[in-house]
């Protein structure tokens, strides 16, 4: 069995939710696909999805394996695009979305650069805190940043992204610095208000004895906010520590505005990532968007610059 068709089909799975709705995608009996994915998993040696007779659901294994699957799945389909495109020119309308803060700072500068490069492209951009539905309003793609819910886009990772402890070395020097995330609750902390949508607090790396483990706190201070842009102004004033991430303030570091304390218990990063409706061909123009997305931000001082 075409080892490629396996790892297509447990992708097709995966996101779709069901056999079926992936097997009528395919256009072939439900039956078919269970065997590709018993196959898939036998020759794996592990199990990546939990069937039962109502649902289908990942396991740790599983989703861990799906996004290498959906990494690898888009690069075989732009490097065949490079080969197959033969010189065409990418053209029409991209309509692409991003989050508000993230998107000005990062997204909107690199669009007039990318249509620079494919003049025949027009483009729309939306900033906006909400999850776009792109399918639903006919998005092509979105950059999105942190962990992803499960769903039937496709994702490509484009970045790291870390959350890290940032304060003015004024403020430090007038306070001091703590040396463990406990003592947070002791400093001015600029916290997002509780209507916001950081629903569990800032998360540290902790050590335990058996190894570490993520913890998260909320530590509080006499000023928050529903808007992280202020967070961050207010934390370059001097008025107390933020917990941001590299996105925002690695500039600012890189500069000594910022000092980053407590990074000795820095949270693993997440993701920033591009997601994209689940398409057999995906349009030349989205491609070439994704890579020039991928270029500059994997370029070391891109962050320190924007």
């Amino acid at each position: 069995m075409d080892k490629l068709k396996q790892l297509e089909s447990f992708t097709s799975v995966a996101t779709r939710g069901s056999l079926t709705a992936a097997a009528k995608a395919e256009g072939v009996a439900p039956a078919i696909m269970g065997r590709r994915l018993d196959a898939l998993e036998e020759r794996l040696g592990v199990k990546l999805l939990v069937r039962t007779t109502r649902r289908i659901s990942l396991t740790h294994e599983g989703s861990a394996f799906l996004e290498d699957c959906q990494r690898l799945l888009a690069d075989i389909a732009n490097a065949e695009a490079s080969v197959s495109a033969g010189g065409v020119k990418a053209s029409g309308h991209l309509r692409i979305t991003a989050p508000a803060g993230f998107g000005r700072r990062h997204v909107a500068p690199l669009v007039p650069r990318f249509r620079e490069l494919h003049c025949e492209v027009t483009i729309s951009l939306n900033l906006s805190d909400r999850v776009v539905d792109l399918a639903g309003e006919g998005y092509d793609c979105a950059v999105r940043v942190g962990d992803l819910p499960d769903s039937s886009l496709v994702s490509v990772r484009l970045a790291d992204n870390r959350r890290l402890c940032v304060a003015t070395p004024e403020y430090l020097k007038r306070n001091g610095t703590p040396q463990h995330p406990s003592e947070l609750m002791k400093f001015d902390c600029l916290t997002l208000s509780s209507d916001a949508s950081q629903t569990r607090g800032w998360a540290f790396r902790v050590p335990k004895a058996e190894g570490e483990e993520v913890v998260y706190l909320r530590p509080g201070g006499p000023l928050d906010c529903s808007d992280g842009q202020v967070l961050h102004d207010w934390c370059l004033a001097g008025y107390g520590i933020a917990w941001r991430s590299t996105w925002e303030v690695e500039r600012e570091v890189a500069a000594g505005q910022l000092a980053e304390v407590l990074g000795e218990f820095a949270a693993p990063p997440n993701g920033i990532y591009a997601v994209f409706p689940q398409r057999k061909h995906l349009p030349l123009r989205v491609r070439l968007w994704i890579d020039f997305l991928k270029h500059n931000y994997n370029q070391p001082d891109f962050w320190k610059a924007s």
